[in-house]
């Protein structure tokens, strides 16, 4: 797997690209400029990796647009050693920028047939999250609670499960809605109140229920 100075290159320009559109999180930024994005992405779109745009990667799934990725990650605040949990593997791509972090990762997949392909190639290019497959609306309470919960999916509503398992003082990240989707931000205040902020319209793959796809 190469990662040429070119790639290296293209990943400055896509960071300084993310600068100007907002991003202001430096540790975000460091990591989006470290991980090789074109090495999750089929060979054919290999010129386009570094674009800030979505791209699709079989399953009915997309790697999300960085500038998505950033905007999360920045919502998140993460703190080195945290607890996170992320709702939506697909490509692994958003895990690795949560491992740049220095997050201690959790991430769930629906969809069997990525979930295979995502954890046999993320230790290929040097990460190792705690993957899982399954309903990613269910969480994980077997390992709450999180400090932080990432959703990586278009949601109707913030699942009551995720709220009951992030700890307080914790954030949750998630787009709500169909079609487009209100980027909304959850921060628990004590066990049963919590604050919600909402952050501009993006869009995503749906969050669905009870789904776990062999």
């Amino acid at each position: 797997m190469i990662d040429s100075y070119k790639h290296k290159g293209l990943r400055k320009i896509l960071v300084n690209n993310l600068q100007e559109k907002g991003i202001t999180d430096e540790s975000v930024l460091t990591a989006i400029g470290k991980i090789p994005r074109h090495l999750f992405l089929d060979s054919s779109f290999d010129k386009h990796a570094y674009e800030d745009k979505p791209f699709p990667i079989g399953s009915g799934q997309t790697i999300s647009q960085p500038y998505t990725v950033a905007f999360q990650s920045q919502l998140l605040e993460i703190k080195k050693r945290e607890k996170v949990l992320e709702i939506g593997t697909g490509s692994g791509y958003q895990a690795c920028v949560l491992l740049e972090l220095g997050a201690i990762v959790y991430t769930i997949e629906r969809q069997k047939n990525l979930f295979n392909k995502t954890k046999e190639f993320l230790p290929q290019i040097g990460y190792n999250p705690k993957m899982f497959y399954g309903d990613g609306y269910k969480g994980l309470p077997a390992f709450s609670p999180f400090d932080k919960i990432i959703v990586t999916a278009g949601a109707p509503c913030i699942p009551e499960d995720l709220i009951k398992q992030l700890k307080v003082g914790g954030i949750l990240v998630i787009p709500l809605g169909d079609e487009v989707q209100t980027m909304t931000s959850l921060v628990k205040t004590s066990f049963d109140k919590y604050e919600i902020k909402k952050h501009g319209t993006f869009k995503f793959v749906p969050l669905l229920e009870n789904k776990a796809i062999d």
